[in-house]
């Protein structure tokens, strides 16, 4: 076992981990966090994209030891004050959610673009080619996330 500590949505977390253990799975099991989904367990689906250190990473393709001493924030943790954000907001407006598997991974992709202030047409497709959705057909979240941008 290897300790771990890290900073999960803004709340610090000491744990024990197998060496093997992987980010998606310490979340989700270890740290009751289910919204992190986790889909295709290679890093092709993107349900399970968190934000490491502020940048979007896919949470099946990491080890729970590799986040020590790290800042990880999940879906949980966007809206913090139980407030949506402006992006979840426009979710919300656009229906671009339906079964909502996607929905977690889009969400912290997304606002990882938003926080580095890049929000172009281009630019969300460009991130959103990085994840699976059977349900929409993209065009809803796209313009969720261009009128999250405008806010």
């Amino acid at each position: 076992m290897i300790a771990v500590s890290v900073e999960v949505n803004g709340r610090l977390r000491s744990e024990r981990v197998e060496p093997r253990l992987l980010l998606s799975d310490f979340l989700r099991h270890q740290l009751g966090l289910r919204g992190t989904h986790v889909g295709c367990e290679h890093g092709v689906c993107g349900a399970c994209t968190v934000r490491v250190d502020g940048a979007a990473v896919r949470s099946c393709l990491m080890l729970a030891a590799q986040v020590d001493g790290a800042r990880v924030e999940t879906v949980e943790g966007l809206a913090g004050d139980g407030e949506l954000t402006p992006l979840q907001a426009a979710f919300r407006e656009h229906h671009a959610l339906q079964c909502g598997f996607c929905t977690p991974g889009i969400l912290m992709a997304a606002s990882d673009l938003l926080n580095r202030g890049r929000a172009s047409r281009d630019e969300v497709e460009d991130v959103l080619s990085g994840h699976l959705c059977r349900c929409t057909g993209y065009e809803p979240i796209v313009d969720a996330i261009l009128q999250a941008a405008e806010r």
